[in-house]
């Protein structure tokens, strides 16, 4: 039977997911930055995998950053949201994080939202 073009790639997605989160792992000195991008969103996330919880998060679908940034998918907003990120993880005292970009490549919104965690002061 022919496979759905969808079904495909949400099963290599998921393959590739689960082959990253075999050796990237959180810890509460540094946590898993992980991106998850919708058609319309950006969400970003710092987890201690360890304990399973969330020290702290950011996404373009924030009230606060919706009323600043009028488009919520393009370069220039992710950069803002890497930046509100690293401030967020700065005053948790948390200066190195270990990035996981998912099954994206590493390039455009991805690439942009990391560099301005670097610019932030986050180390990783």
């Amino acid at each position: 039977m022919l496979k759905d073009k969808a079904k495909i790639r949400a099963e290599r997605e998921a393959r590739l997911r689960q082959r990253i989160r075999k050796t990237v792992r959180g810890t509460a000195e540094r946590p898993r930055v992980f991106v998850l991008k919708s058609n319309r969103y950006v969400y970003t996330q710092a987890v201690n995998d360890e304990t399973g919880t969330i020290l702290a998060s950011a996404c373009t679908l924030e009230k606060s950053f919706r009323e600043q940034h009028k488009n919520t998918k393009n370069i220039s907003s992710c950069e803002a949201l890497g930046e509100i990120l690293a401030e967020r993880l700065k005053a948790k005292n948390i200066g190195a994080v270990v990035f996981d970009r998912g099954a994206h490549p590493y390039h455009g919104r991805i690439k942009a939202l990391a560099e301005a965690m670097r610019k932030g002061g986050l180390v990783f």
